[in-house]
């Protein structure tokens, strides 16, 4: 036998009895899915769009700042000249009431004369006039003349504090004639005439700067402008007619309180005035329980008649017995 066979086969035959069967390998193992620490949610519609709205809006601001800019860059901004402050004063105003009082006092005393008595009219005009100022203001000392009434009316402002005062005053002039060595007075008929009175406003006060002018008064006033009158209630002026009569004469008689309405205050006339008659009465077309009318009215006061208009204020007056109208409110004219 070949020894090199002989060889071979025993060393294959070891090989085989040495070798040992291997168990067989177990089945590979699949690694479990892992859980996650959280429960994955789905998100909703109303988010997820706010979100992407605000990324939007985001976006659009960055754009809109680097276009800005970079116009800026070839456009720079026109610098604007500051605006000048200005600084406005407001004058105080005038004062006109005190001005009215003082040129008021002053062509009362200024036209009152009394030759007798000089010393009275320049104490009057030294209150309202500068010191060391002549209070005889061009009287000559002769005359007398009584001063009725004194109206100030317009006051005309001037430069520095000057004004112009416009007086309406109502004298009585009196005429002394001399007969065989007896003087005797005459009153004349009073007169309305006009006094223009230069005034200054100085260190708190107003005062009189000099010599006033005299001036005319119209005789008459402008024609008046033709004004609309109300339709008549002639059912309503017929059953108020005897309520409006009998008012009218508690009026001059004092006792008012028990011909107005409730809570009405209507103060009565003063002694001395007489009520004669309701010349006309007439309601103006309306509705309400609140109605006026105009009242002519004839009084009796110095030993004269005389016709005056007034206007009526009814008010309608409920009570459980009936309903009836009384005065509410009255006032002189035809307004």
């Amino acid at each position: 036998m070949n020894p090199w066979e002989s060889a071979g086969n025993r060393l294959r035959e070891q090989q085989a009895n040495s070798a040992v069967a291997a168990p067989p390998s177990p089945a590979p193992v699949r690694a479990a899915k892992p859980v996650p620490p959280w429960v994955p949610q789905e998100e909703k519609s109303g988010a997820a769009f706010a979100r992407r709205f605000g990324r939007g809006l985001l976006w659009f601001v960055v754009v809109l700042a680097a276009i800005t800019g970079v116009r800026q860059w070839f456009f720079p901004a026109k610098a604007t000249a500051p605006t000048p402050k200005t600084t406005t004063t407001q004058a105080a105003a005038y004062p006109d009431e005190e001005a009215q009082a003082v040129a008021g006092r002053f062509a009362r005393a200024y036209l009152t004369f009394d030759e007798e008595q000089p010393d009275e009219r320049a104490k009057l005009l030294a209150s309202v006039l500068p010191a060391d100022t002549d209070t005889t203001m061009g009287w000559d000392g002769h005359g007398n003349q009584d001063v009725l009434a004194v109206q100030p009316g317009t006051v005309t402002h001037g430069k520095q504090h000057q004004a112009r005062v416009r007086v309406d005053v109502l004298i009585r002039p009196e005429t002394t004639t001399t007969t065989k060595g007896k003087k005797t007075t005459t009153a004349e008929a009073a007169r309305w005439i006009g006094l223009d009175v230069p005034v200054v406003d100085t260190s708190g006060r107003v005062i009189v700067t000099g010599t006033p002018g005299l001036v005319g008064i119209p005789a008459h006033g402008p024609k008046a402008p033709d004004l609309s009158t109300a339709h008549v209630d002639t059912e309503l002026s017929a059953a108020t007619q005897s309520v409006v009569e009998k008012f009218f004469g508690a009026y001059a008689s004092g006792d008012t309180d028990t011909v107005t309405a409730p809570g009405a205050s209507v103060p009565a006339l003063p002694a001395g005035i007489t009520y004669k008659d309701l010349s006309s009465w007439s309601v103006d077309d309306g509705t309400g329980s609140d109605r006026i009318g105009t009242a002519v009215v004839s009084w009796t006061l110095g030993g004269a008649t005389v016709e005056q208009t007034y206007r009526v204020t009814l008010t309608r007056v409920s009570s459980s017995d009936a309903a009836r109208w009384q005065v509410a409110e009255v006032h002189g004219g035809s307004l």
